[in-house]
């Protein structure tokens, strides 16, 4: 069952459930994955759209919702916070956990060291090797700032 089956299997499971925020978040996401496929087709290279640019919308989705969430408790917004919260629940549902800030740290202790990496030039190599390794399962935010750390230290 491709992704989007199972996003659509969700949606009528929360129809008929009648949860409305469940709802909501699912026609926001068909309505994305909607968007996405249009935009796939009217390319030069027509493409169909399959589970890997679904997820990389999941994750641009997942990080608009993580501004506003800071956004919401800054300024004490509270009703719609929660609803973000929620919509970033449901959406995360989706992707691969990711991995904890230890082992992430490890991990791209593992990288610095087999590429050899001594200094801030490496960086681009270092991230590089990580995406092609590691793409689902690490926040790349988090990751750039412990190499930068990690080769600082060296």
């Amino acid at each position: 069952m491709s992704l989007k089956e199972k996003i659509q299997s969700n949606y009528k499971e929360s129809l008929k459930a009648k949860d409305k925020t469940q709802i909501s978040t699912y026609r926001l996401i068909l309505s994305s994955i909607k968007d996405l496929e249009i935009a796939n087709r009217s390319k030069a290279e027509k493409k169909e759209t399959d589970d890997e640019d679904i997820k990389k919308l999941f994750k641009k989705m997942i990080k608009q919702r993580t501004e506003s969430i800071e956004i919401y408790k800054k300024n004490n917004r509270n009703d719609l916070l929660e609803v973000e919260q929620k919509e970033h629940e449901i959406i995360s549902n989706f992707l691969p956990k990711l991995l904890g800030d230890d082992e992430t740290k490890r991990i791209c202790m593992e990288i610095v060291n087999s590429i050899g990496a001594s200094s801030i030039k490496d960086m681009g190599k270092i991230m590089g090797e990580l995406k092609k390794k590691h793409s689902d399962e690490i926040d790349f935010s988090k990751a750039g700032l412990m190499i930068k750390e990690i080769l600082n230290n060296k």
